[in-house]
């Protein structure tokens, strides 16, 4: 990533309690819930033990800082479907994520990603742009 951790945390004013974190990363972007503190909760995608290849395996939800989970990448707030979906009350989204903690979970790019586990954590709706544009993108 091109943005320093530093330089991007000191200048960037702090996430709110329940907003979503799209953070980028060179081949795709991770998600995660703010949850304040500088605090997120989020789905860790499989390990580097994970079978090579594998379309689904286990990620696991944790709750860490904003910074650790950054690896040097930026980020932005991206409520990105409050004109959809109404969200659902901050103690509801930051608890229930909070239960989640060191859960395993189904892990599948098109199904249970990243993003759809902190879609459903604020609208109770688990959706991913990624999967919405590439199932209405024409095929080769």
């Amino acid at each position: 990533c091109l943005t320093f951790l530093a330089v991007s945390l000191q200048f960037r004013e702090e996430p709110n309690p329940g907003d979503l974190i799209e953070i980028s990363r060179i081949d795709s972007s991770h998600w995660a819930l703010y949850v304040g503190n500088g605090y997120v909760v989020h789905l860790a995608p499989p390990g580097e033990n994970s079978e090579a290849g594998a379309p689904t395996s286990l990620g696991v939800v944790k709750r860490q800082l904003l910074v650790e989970v950054l690896e040097n990448c930026s980020y932005k707030v991206n409520n990105h479907l409050d004109h959809l979906y109404k969200p659902r009350p901050i103690h509801e989204m930051i608890s229930s994520g909070k239960e989640m903690v060191g859960k395993k979970m189904e892990y599948s790019v098109l199904s249970r990603n990243c993003e759809h586990f902190v879609t459903d954590l604020r609208y109770g709706k688990a959706c991913s742009r990624k999967v919405m544009s590439s199932v209405g993108a024409p095929s080769l």
